[in-house]
Formats: structure tokens, C-alpha cells, sequence
């Protein structure tokens, strides 16, 4: 902005002041003027937003200290710099203006040069400042735009490399997108819950979403001939499918390592991935795990994965009803189940079938 363009308020309640000042500088600035306090918050507000103001501080009604006192409370004049004229010249009078958050003080009867000089030196430093924060803006917007460019990046690699495992079992659908709506809701609603809480933050919930989908990948090892016979499983032929999930948490630990530093999501879903089909009770797989031993992640999605599965047909089972999966789920608690995340559910459950609903086959 060059100096021609700035503007200038001038406040003073003294006519004569307000014409001295106008002539000194309406060759350089377009000058605006305010008689009051309150006429100049008038014209603080309206457009051209003044680049500057030269501020009396001695006016009736509404003096200077006040009219700054206003400005400084309004996000919107906040930065506006002031530069308070006044007849008082004492050195605690000055202080007391800086203090306000004046950026100057100008005495009376007013030297034309210096005053020149001085709005000079307060344009440029706004104009500094102004360059500045235009700077911090776009590199703001530059790493959100970027941040979220590489989160699309993440969630499209995600789905990727889950639908693989998805394609080799076609009957599936839109299980991941359920599944992972479901562990949402769950964590979102135990956020607050005494014993999940402290793991259970914001950042983790996005994370836990994220992860869910990658919870089958180990079944892209999986032998067709076991993963899509549609008969029940031999007792060599089930060993090998339970395989799956020791086989998933390994690929994502191997690209774990491959990363250059940890990730957060990485870890849940190597989490996910091997412990989903354990049991509250321990007579789950493949570690045995009981209890608070498995890992939240897991708990979470254990219940999410099973009640989809008994709402959906398979080659090896009709379809059950909502209610029928529901009652077996409640069932489950304290056996297959945290009873906490079932109560959760239980809560929850219109959340489900909605989900359930909106990302039907």
C-alpha cells in the first residue's frame, strides 16, 4: 500500500485542531475526521477501515483512553494503530497512553514535521506487520491444504490396501465402511467412560476409524480354497484360517518399520488386525488373551465385526434379524465380550442399525 492510499481518522472535539491536521495531510492520506468518541468507533467500523488514527485524549463524554480501551476489545480494530495528540506533556501521562497500547504520543501544539515522520514510521510498521500476517495466512492455509491432501492420501491407501483383502472375499460388501462406522460410534460414546477415557481422545477415536478397515487384510494369505469354500471348515483347514490375523498384524508392522517415524493409526490397526477375534474370556485367538489384556482397539472391534457379520448372508448362513443379532451380542457380554463396550451397544444400538441402514449390500 503506498502512503497516498493510507487512511487516516483524525479525532479531536477542538474544530480548529481537526482543520490543522486535515491540511497537513490530505495531501498524502485520505483523511477522514470524527468530532467524539463515539463518531469515531462510528467510523472505525465502516469502510475505508482507517490504517491509522491520530486520537485526542481529552474529550468530553468519551475520552481518548476510552475510545482505545473499545478499540482494543474489538477483534475487528484490535491492530489499527493509535497515536494519541494531546496538550499534556507530562512523562506519566505519556507512560500511561503507551500502557493503553498507543504506539505514539504527539504533544500540542503539533510540529508538522514530526508529526509527518512519525505517522510515516507507524504506516510502515503496519504495513510490515500487515505483509507479515498475509505471509502467516497463506502458510497456514498451505499446510492445511497440505495436511489434508496427505489425510485423503492416508484414507485412500487405507481403503485401498483393505479392499484388496475385500475383493478376495466378494459376498463382504460394504463391510468396512459399516464396521468402521460402528467402532466410531463406540469409541465416540466411551470417550467419557471411567475405564476408557484416558485412551479414548480425540485423536485416538480418528485414529481408531482410520484403522478399522485394515482389520481382515491378513486374509489376502489366506488359500482360496479355505477362504471362499462355502462349506464349514475342516478342523487343518480352520487352523489355517485363524492364521489370518497374526498374518495382518505382521504386514502392518513390517510397514510400521518401513516408516521413518512411528504411526499412530499403524499401530492400532497391527493391533486390530491380531487381536479382533479375541475373547473376554480367553478362549479366543490366536494369543488366548483375556479380559484387560486385549487391547481396547480390539475390544471394540471385536464387537463391531461380529455384529455385522450376523447381519449379513453368507455362503455358510442366512442373514440373522437386527433383534436375533442384537440378543446374541448381549449374550456375548462377559464371554465374548468387554461388558462395558456391550452396554455400550446396547446403548447405542439405533446408531447401528442406522449405520447398518445407509451402508446396507
Amino acid at each position: 500500500m503506498a502512503d497516498n492510499q493510507a487512511t487516516i481518522l483524525i479525532v479531536d472535539d477542538t474544530p480548529e485542531n481537526l482543520s490543522v491536521l486535515g491540511e497537513l495531510l490530505q495531501r498524502s492520506y485520505r483523511v477522514r475526521a470524527a468530532n467524539s468518541g463515539r463518531r469515531a468507533l462510528q467510523i472505525v467500523r465502516s469502510t475505508p477501515t482507517p490504517d491509522l488514527i491520530l486520537l485526542d485524549v481529552m474529550m468530553p463524554e468519551m475520552d481518548g483512553y476510552d475510545v482505545l480501551a473499545e478499540l482494543r476489545a474489538d477483534p475487528a480494530t484490535r491492530h489499527i494503530p493509535v497515536i494519541f495528540v494531546t496538550a499534556m506533556d507530562g512523562t506519566e501521562d505519556e507512560e500511561h497512553g503507551l500502557d493503553c497500547g498507543a504506539v505514539d504520543y504527539i504533544t500540542k501544539p503539533i510540529r508538522p514535521a514530526i508529526v509527518q515522520a512519525r505517522i510515516r514510521t507507524q504506516l510502515e510498521l503496519k504495513r510490515a506487520r500487515d505483509i507479515l500476517s498475509d505471509q502467516n495466512n497463506y502458510l497456514e492455509a498451505e499446510v492445511a491444504r497440505r495436511m489434508s491432501e496427505n489425510q485423503l492420501i492416508q484414507q485412500v491407501s487405507i481403503h485401498a490396501l483393505a479392499r484388496l483383502a475385500e475383493t478376495r472375499d466378494p459376498e463382504t460388501g460394504n463391510h468396512l465402511r459399516r464396521t468402521q462406522e460402528y467402532v466410531r460410534t463406540l469409541a465416540v460414546a466411551l470417550k467419557r467412560h471411567p475405564r476408557f477415557s484416558a485412551f479414548l481422545d480425540d485423536r485416538t477415536v480418528d485414529a481408531l476409524a482410520k484403522s478399522a478397515p485394515l482389520h481382515d487384510i491378513g486374509k489376502v494369505g489366506i488359500p482360496d480354497h479355505i477362504l471362499l469354500k462355502p462349506d464349514k471348515l475342516t478342523a487343518e483347514e480352520w487352523v489355517i484360517m485363524k492364521t489370518h490375523a497374526e498374518l495382518g498384524s505382521k504386514a502392518i508392522a513390517q510397514a510400521e518399520a518401513d516408516a521413518e517415524k512411528p504411526v499412530e493409526f499403524l499401530r492400532l490397526a497391527k493391533e486390530i488386525a491380531h487381536y479382533h477375534h479375541e475373547k473376554w474370556d480367553g478362549s479366543g485367538y490366536p494369543a488366548g488373551l483375556a479380559g484387560d489384556l486385549i487391547p481396547i482397539s480390539a475390544r471394540l472391534m471385536a464387537l463391531a465385526d461380529v455384529f455385522d457379520a450376523l447381519i449379513c448372508k453368507r455362503v455358510y448362513k442366512p442373514a440373522f434379524t437386527f433383534e436375533n443379532a442384537r440378543q446374541i451380542i448381549v449374550e456375548g457380554s462377559g464371554r465374548h465380550f468387554d461388558p462395558d463396550i456391550v452396554d455400550c451397544f446396547v446403548a447405542e444400538y439405533e446408531t447401528f442399525r442406522r449405520i447398518a441402514a445407509t451402508y446396507a449390500e
